[in-house]
């Protein structure tokens, strides 16, 4: 049996492709001896011809890539859009208040030389975001002596 004219007939009442018509196996013959659209618009409220579903499009792929994002990968030089100078002064900033931070405690007698040596080169690598984090962090590993810091 050929149904291909009225497949094509289908795909206009229901405005999709071909491929997309969906004709019951039972009712063939029903949808054999439709000539004319209104008999394809008559099956279709029937319900021996269908649209069938389109197919989605998968979030898996999106999925894996927002948990490598969120681990901070995919971010190197080809990702970066813009100057580079706008994350240079924010980080010029940062490490300046952190540095003022780490000498006057160190003035004060908060911190001896070796803890300021060694916050210094955590601050370099970028161990700290602000100042608070590295106030936490010396309080935390018990590096302060002077318990004045807040």
């Amino acid at each position: 049996m050929n149904l291909s004219t009225q497949r094509k007939m289908a795909a206009d009442v229901l405005d999709c492709g071909r491929n997309k018509i969906w004709i019951d196996p039972e009712r063939m013959e029903d949808v054999n001896d439709a000539i004319t659209k209104a008999d394809i618009r008559r099956l279709v409220q029937q319900g021996a011809i269908k649209k069938k579903k389109m197919n989605q499009q998968s979030r898996g792929r999106t999925r894996k890539r927002m948990i490598q994002k969120k681990k901070g990968r995919r971010r190197g030089h080809g990702r970066r859009k813009g100057t580079r100078e706008n994350d240079k002064d924010r980080w010029m900033s940062r490490i300046r208040a952190q540095r003022k931070l780490l000498k006057s405690l160190r003035e004060d007698g908060d911190i001896d030389r070796e803890t300021y040596r060694e916050l210094y080169r955590k601050a370099k690598g970028g161990r700290f975001k602000s100042k608070k984090q590295l106030k936490v962090y010396a309080k935390k590993e018990g590096m302060l002596e002077g318990e004045k810091i807040e």
